[in-house]
């Protein structure tokens, strides 16, 4: 049993390799009608898919927490939490419906919140992991505490570097605090090289300068289901070690097939890492101890 974020891009391809190897997968996006034309897809090329579609906006707990409530009611566990689903560099500053910086909100925050909130179903299994997405643009990223949420002086692609490097350091924590706490999740991370998704067409625009490189200059992004191998390894290989990094093996890891990626330095960084958790936990008001 597995739940995807994200109906498009990566997480389609996601669900749709873990519906062909047999799996029940809820693939979870804010969308309903993209949702729809996902599960469509799915079962289209999988007759027989075990497939729904889940909804759920990360750019608001509240609906995070609606998310998890119903979950709650309809499984008896998930064997695996795949935290794909971001937004890439919209030009303009947003917030989340709580307030967040939006890249924050959504990337990192919202998915620490589902992930706490899912502990309970995600413990009831025999071996489950959670597999959160990063990225190459986290070499560059920096967790800016003097203005976490980038109230002056915002910069799309140094926020995203932020929130990117985050959901990295949480992989990390994640499996930190679970072998402390006995709370048997095998937590790992990994990143799509540079694929060929919607994201910068859906945040900065089509006629953006990013946009006009994803559109035009196409053949440099390698295709959204040779992206996904690196968090399908991590998600499904027997070898796949907890508090690993998997990312492409080629071309300074943008593309190519699935191989254990280079850890940016800043991201070792223990006390960096658990000053972010507990920030995390006050700013969403959820504390992963009280589901572990």
């Amino acid at each position: 049993m597995a739940v995807v974020t994200g109906t498009g891009g990566l997480g389609l391809e996601d669900a749709l390799a873990l519906a062909r190897a047999g799996a029940e997968v809820i693939i979870a996006g804010r969308s309903a009608r993209k949702g729809a034309q996902a599960v469509d897809r799915i079962r289209s090329e999988v007759p027989g898919a075990k497939v729904q579609f889940g909804e759920i906006d990360l750019a608001s707990l509240k609906s995070v927490a609606t998310f998890v409530a119903r979950l709650d009611q309809q499984r008896s566990h998930i064997d695996l939490l795949i935290n794909n689903a971001g937004v890439m560099v919209p030009p303009q500053r947003k917030e989340t419906a709580d307030g967040f910086e939006l890249q924050l909100g959504t990337n990192y925050l919202g998915h620490f919140a589902l992930t706490a909130g899912l502990m309970p179903l995600l413990r009831k299994s025999k071996q489950p992991r959670v597999v959160t997405l990063s990225s190459v643009a986290a070499r560059n990223g920096q967790i800016n505490f003097a203005d976490l949420q980038y109230a002056s002086g915002y910069v799309p692609m140094e926020v995203y570097g932020q929130s990117k490097l985050a959901c990295l350091m949480f992989a990390f924590e994640l499996q930190r605090r679970s072998l402390a706490g006995n709370w048997g999740i095998t937590s790992i991370a990994a990143h799509p090289g540079v694929s060929r998704t919607d994201l910068l067409h859906n945040a900065p625009g089509r006629m953006s300068a990013q946009g006009l490189v994803r559109t035009y200059l196409w053949f440099l992004f390698q295709p959204a289901a040779q992206g996904a191998l690196p968090t399908l390894y991590a998600a499904t290989a027997p070898d796949a070690e907890g508090g690993g990094y998997y990312g492409p093996n080629g071309l300074s890891e943008t593309r190519g097939y699935p191989a254990p990626s280079k850890v940016p330095q800043q991201a070792l960084d223990k006390a960096v890492a658990g000053r972010l958790w507990t920030l995390s936990e006050q700013m969403t008001g959820i504390t992963f101890g009280e589901y572990a």
